[in-house]
């Protein structure tokens, strides 16, 4: 058998046949029962992640949710609000999450003056650079909750947000009153500033504005098109008109922009506005913003249907309890766990539902009955840790979204890699929706059409799209032929970027491994051999002889992937280049990105979880492999706010030293990952560190693309997880446990009650649920380290 995961018959076999998989324990119930008042969302912090590079969105949304509505920042505004700014440049309604690259959506922010100088509305200002106002730190500073946000400002205005799946509501208060009349507007703009065309309308009986426009996406290609409907309530219109650059036109009610060499997006600006009679203080205006990617008119829609009545606590109340009956599936016994570990993990499980976004019913591309959701951005980052929490904390959504990763496929051709606002993004290494379909199979995901999405897979690995780069993979001639995919490809008649070179070769490599994995369960051998061949495609690029130096001193490490060339011949990589140690910022999607995808040679060594015996064995053996593995957390070379590292901490369980993945693990939380506004490494990624935060701290870390979890103990004395589709709960316990963490060792495992030696464990302990007791200690153990004990592996350990 090519993945042999044997149950021992004296464990749980026999426990299966004798119908004794545990139900939920006493303890467990016991544990919900006392936490009756606990409320989850008080240990979630949106502003984790704000600053600093993490871009994580700190704004209202529902789980999943389409519209995210924030206070848009200048600088860094990847995610709207950036904490580590000054000044509020509007309010907008459409959001990614942790995403790098260019800032993504704000489309059609609203703006408010309190009043205009003088009350003339020729004295306002109107663009985003000569609007923007400082917004207050304290007395009040901003507040976020789940499904809320709130902002002052300098001009006086307080702004508070909450949401709907399709619709934003605003409440705009003046404490001090305005004097004069404030003004309220629109602007026909988006935070990447690449508004290709667009126009609004102001009605000005009602004082309603609309608005339609054509933007870029912020990490792909083509345009999409998106509309807005703004409904006011709560104090008398006084005027309406539209305004352009620095000028109002007061009765104007309709206005249009369009690309202009002479004006680009970020000097050419329009909208519309209403300005309203004098409010008093603490009097309150609220705009309803109906959103919609198929028309003006299911924008209005979307708002009317949502929003009827204009009612803020009700639908911030709505979004809260839809945040609660999302994490109520998870259940922690925290007694000894600091306040802050507690808002790392809530707060993780949060972002890991910002994105993807559920635009079912709102896909302008084609008619389907199956969900659609957007923002996919990206898988690259995303299937090494959100979609495996997803598949344990939300089992229906994530079957929704591998439907719709299906569907993808049926209209368009391929499945993505990236996607975001209806638009193709750029794949950045190998056609990893593969993972996640092979291992959503592996685990029971329901309600997926099995037949078409293993064709979809298979596509990938076999028919190479003419654009490879925003679908499937590029280079396949020579992956066929050659079995890597050479530094100087010149596979004719696609196009896509030639770099990349090792990484693409070691994704595609485990990428067809997890095809193989699907294939053998469906029982196609042919298939199962073809990709199980290939998927040890890696060893082509490794160069036994390559020494690695740091700052002139040689690592003591020889043997790395390199790139090679057509021929057959070998290049050269430095093998720490796109490390912290040198270049870290050259290994992007640009034309000398190199051959490698944001990480270094020494990090794309390790990536072989198809066959760690094999990877162990070519390293030097488990003593030789674990010294290297701590030399590359320990020295520099590592960074573990890219994604590909996460498994890197884990990888000792292969070595037969589970113990250092838990030391490990307590190396990186909290020094890492905290309640700070720089709270994560690097961008959060639509979640994924929030994801592998709580994934390390429930101590079962899953490998992606298998049905393996890797056991290490957990943060907190017990953690239960309920599965919404079987019903079961599955609760793991750590005995021993101490508020310092130095009883990190894991001694003995029993699950259900019977010893459990090996230092992994499959899905089925969480669809069927059960109880994995956990003793731990100060020092290493044997447990976990016997050869049967190690997790699968395509080859046998030595």
């Amino acid at each position: 058998m090519i993945w042999t995961l044997p149950l021992k018959p004296s464990v749980l076999g026999v426990a299966v046949a004798a119908g004794l998989l545990l139900c939920p324990s006493t303890d467990a119930r016991k544990l919900r029962s006392e936490q009756i008042d606990f409320d989850i969302l008080d240990f979630i912090d949106p502003f984790i992640g704000t600053a600093n590079g993490g871009h994580s969105f700190a704004g209202a949304t529902l789980p999943f949710g389409m519209v995210k509505a924030v206070a848009d920042t200048q600088g860094e505004n990847q995610g709207g609000f950036a904490y580590d700014t000054t000044h509020v440049t509007g309010f907008s309604h459409t959001h990614d999450s942790g995403t790098g690259g260019a800032s993504s959506m704000g489309n059609f922010p609203l703006f408010v003056h309190p009043s205009c100088p003088d009350d003339d509305i020729a004295n306002c200002s109107w663009t985003s650079s000569d609007r923007a106002v400082p917004w207050n730190r304290d007395s009040p500073g901003p507040e976020a909750r789940p499904g809320y946000f709130a902002i002052s400002l300098e001009n006086g205005l307080h702004a508070d947000m909450t949401v709907t799946n399709r619709s934003a509501l605003y409440q705009f208060q003046f404490p001090d009153g305005t004097g004069t009349s404030p003004v309220v507007f629109l602007d026909i703009i988006d935070l990447p500033q690449s508004r290709n065309h667009g126009t609004a309308w102001v009605d000005p009986e009602t004082g309603r504005l609309t608005a339609s426009g054509n933007f870029n996406p912020s990490f792909g290609e083509g345009t999409y098109n998106i509309h807005v409907c703004v409904d006011f309530h709560g104090a008398e219109i006084r005027d309406t008109g539209s305004w352009t650059n620095r000028s109002a036109d007061l009765g104007q009610s309709t206005v249009s922009v369009t690309a202009n060499s002479s004006y680009p997006a970020s000097q050419y600006s329009a909208g519309t506005f209403v300005r309203f009679n004098s409010v008093s203080a603490d009097d309150v205006i609220s705009a309803r913003v109906g959103v919609s990617f198929m028309s003006v008119e299911q924008a209005c829609s979307n708002g009317e249907k949502e929003q009827p009545d204009f009612d803020f606590e009700q639908t911030r109340a709505a979004a809260e309890s839809a945040w609660r009956k999302k994490m109520e599936v998870i259940t922690i016994d925290a007694e000894g766990a600091s306040t802050e570990l507690q808002k790392v993990f809530w707060s993780g499980a949060y972002r890991a539902m910002i994105s993807p976004q559920d635009y079912t019913g709102e896909n302008p591309l084609w008619e389907s009955d199956e969900p659609y959701y957007d923002s996919f951005y990206c898988i690259w980052d995303s299937f090494r840790g959100i979609h495996q929490l997803l598949t344990l904390i939300d089992p229906i959504s994530q079957s929704r979204m591998i439907r719709s990763l299906v569907d993808i496929y049926r209209h368009e051709g391929y499945l993505p890699d990236c996607r975001m606002s209806l638009c193709k993004g750029w794949t950045q290494g190998g056609s990893n929706a593969d993972v996640l379909i092979a291992e959503a199979y592996l685990k029971g995901v329901i309600d997926v059409d099995w037949a078409t999405a293993y064709e979809a897979i298979v596509k990938d690995a076999e028919i190479e799209p003419y654009n490879w780069n925003v679908e499937g993979r590029g280079g396949l001639r020579s992956w066929k032929n050659l079995g890597y995919i050479p530094k100087n490809d010149t596979d004719p008649g696609t196009e896509g970027l030639r770099t990349r070179s090792v990484s693409r070769t070691v994704e595609y490599a485990y990428n067809d491994f997890c095809i193989a994995l699907m294939a053998d369960k469906l029982g196609r051998a042919d298939d199962r051999d073809k990709y199980l061949e290939r998927s040890g495609n890696w060893r082509n690029l490794w160069k036994e002889d390559q020494s690695s130096a740091i700052n002139g001193v040689d690592t003591g490490f020889t043997g790395f992937l390199q790139p090679r060339l057509e021929d057959g011949s070998w290049a050269y990589q430095d093998p720490i280049f796109c490390s912290p140690l040198l270049n870290f910022t050259s290994c992007y999607l640009n034309a000398d990105g190199h051959e490698t995808y944001e990480g270094s040679c020494w990090l794309y060594t390790f990536f072989v979880p198809q066959d760690m015996a094999t990877l162990i064995t070519t390293l030097g053996g488990r003593e030789a492999f674990t010294s290297r593995l701590s030399y590359l957390h320990d020295s520099g070379v590592l960074y573990l706010g890219d994604e590909q590292a996460f498994l890197t901490v884990y990888q000792y369980h292969y070595g037969g030293r589970p113990g250092l993945s838990a030391k490990q693990a307590h190396s990186y939380i909290p020094s890492q990952f905290n309640t700070s506004v720089s709270g994560i490494p690097g961008n959060d990624d639509s979640g994924a560190m929030g994801s592998f935060a709580v994934l390390a701290m429930l101590g079962l870390f899953p490998v992606h693309g298998q049905d393996v979890y890797l056991i290490t103990p957990p943060f907190f004395r017990e953690i239960s997880i309920r599965n919404d589709v079987t019903g079961k709960i599955a609760t793991v316990k750590a005995k021993g446990l101490d508020a310092g963490y130095e009883n990190i060792y894991i001694q003995s495992v029993k699950r259900d009650g019977n010893s459990w030696t090996r230092n992994w464990i499959g899905h089925d302990f969480f669809a069927e649920g059960g109880l994995l007791e956990i003793v731990v200690g100060k020092e290493e153990s044997d447990w976990g380290t016997r050869l049967e004990d190690l997790p699968p592996s395509v080859s046998e350990y030595a």
